[in-house]
């Protein structure tokens, strides 16, 4: 019985940071909930009041956060490509803009 226990321990301890790992986007959002009360990333709406002006043309399909990052992604699509553009969470600056 006491092998069993040890096992199963055992087996919980190596799950556990895959768990961590595989956490859902409610957790994402939570951690940018967090970061904005706190002051230490700007809300989506004063991303994209900054970022939307500047893709004239552009569709916007919608955001991502990357809380170990502190970015947002912000998706955009025209003529049927796809554009990402990724914003620094802290200062609202363009990071990195690809199709």
């Amino acid at each position: 019985m006491k092998r069993i226990s040890i096992l199963a321990a055992l087996c919980l301890a190596g799950v556990a940071p895959a768990l961590t790992a595989l956490a859902g986007p409610g957790d994402a959002q939570n951690q940018m909930r967090n970061g904005v009360r706190s002051g230490a990333v700007l809300s989506l709406r004063e991303i994209e009041a900054r970022v939307l002006p500047t893709m004239p043309g552009m569709q916007y399909l919608g955001p991502e956060y990357d809380p170990a990052a502190m970015a947002y992604r912000l998706k955009f699509i025209q003529n049927g490509h796809v554009v990402f553009v990724d914003v620094d969470a802290r200062s609202g600056e363009i990071i990195n803009r690809s199709r």
